[in-house]
């Protein structure tokens, strides 16, 4: 009879264990992400499906907010809304620490966890009292690509810098340019966000630069036109040309030998890792000691299977 009464007992006390376990979980933390970039590009998509994928398997809620035009004081205010909103994190972007600095130290003293992704560097997310950076140190991805290309022969190049207001992407073209062993100079151009527009600056720097024998654009935002540009000049695969991230136009461009390669940064992992970090650091008091790299890893002709599946999605 005690026996049985003592495994009732441990039954009960195992019972009422799992269930405050549960109901922790069962509460939900909530996360934002905000992000600097504009409605129209696309490449944000496997942002958001790794943020809803995150949430799903983490089982806590979280939101995606960004301004529609890529205004970054537009953003600003969104961090402020998103911290004013309560959340028990927010991770965003440091597209420009001039205008959004304020904003996020602001929610760190509210005593809201933030997570640097995607843009901005370990030092900056580290002043900003972020818990830690996720995302691609841009000037080492750059010169890692530069060096690259200089042993596949490129001697002089094109930058399109599609987002020129943020100097954190600019790296990429500087490390491309010390990689490369050459001055950065007026290699690299202001191309704006307007597919038309990027088109027409690549053809009129190719026009008046005809020795350039190399191109590096920093995303689909301006790969995908540069790819018309060439198509247009009649020079598509006989310009060395190299880009950062993937999309559905940057992986049939390297299937066709248009491209050379694409610098896959894993924007999956930046939105992904930051609230698997979060929940854990809440839930269990557990937080990675170091920043993490989420790229670069080059993706050429060889491995294109998978990526070329999920480009877009998950890639």
């Amino acid at each position: 009879m005690n026996a049985l009464i003592k495994t009732m007992a441990v039954t009960a006390v195992s019972a009422v264990a799992l269930m405050g376990a549960t109901a922790v979980h069962a509460e939900g933390e909530r996360y934002v992400l905000v992000s600097h970039a504009p409605d129209s590009d696309s490449w944000w998509n496997t942002i958001r499906n790794a943020l809803a994928l995150a949430g799903e398997q983490m089982n806590v809620e979280v939101e995606y907010r960004n301004p529609p035009t890529g205004d970054i004081a537009d953003m600003a205010r969104l961090i402020e809304q998103a911290a004013a909103s309560g959340p028990d994190g927010i991770i965003t972007t440091l597209a420009d620490p001039t205008v959004l600095s304020d904003s996020i130290q602001a929610a760190v003293d509210a005593g809201i966890d933030v997570i640097i992704m995607n843009s901005g560097t370990p030092e900056q997310a580290r002043e900003v009292g972020a818990l830690m950076y996720v995302g691609q140190p841009e000037y080492d991805a750059g010169f890692a690509a530069g060096q690259r290309a200089a042993g596949d022969g490129v001697t002089s190049f094109l930058c399109v810098n599609h987002v020129i207001s943020n100097p954190v992407v600019a790296e990429r073209c500087n490390g491309f340019a010390d990689g490369l062993g050459v001055d950065l100079g007026d290699s690299m151009i202001d191309a704006g966000q307007d597919p038309a527009e990027i088109q027409n600056r690549v053809i009129a720097y190719l026009t008046a630069n005809p020795e350039t024998d190399g191109i590096l654009t920093l995303g689909p935002t301006s790969a995908d036109p540069t790819i018309l540009a060439l198509e247009e000049m009649g020079l598509a695969g006989d310009i060395y040309f190299g880009t950062f991230d993937l999309g559905e136009n940057i992986v049939q461009g390297i299937r066709d030998g248009v491209i050379e390669w694409g610098i896959d940064q894993q924007p999956f992992l930046q939105a992904y890792l930051p609230v698997v970090v979060l929940t854990n650091y809440h839930r269990y008091g557990v937080l990675p000691g170091n920043n993490i790299n989420s790229g670069p890893g080059f993706i050429t002709a060889d491995g294109l299977e998978m990526v070329e599946a999920l480009a877009g999605e998950y890639r």
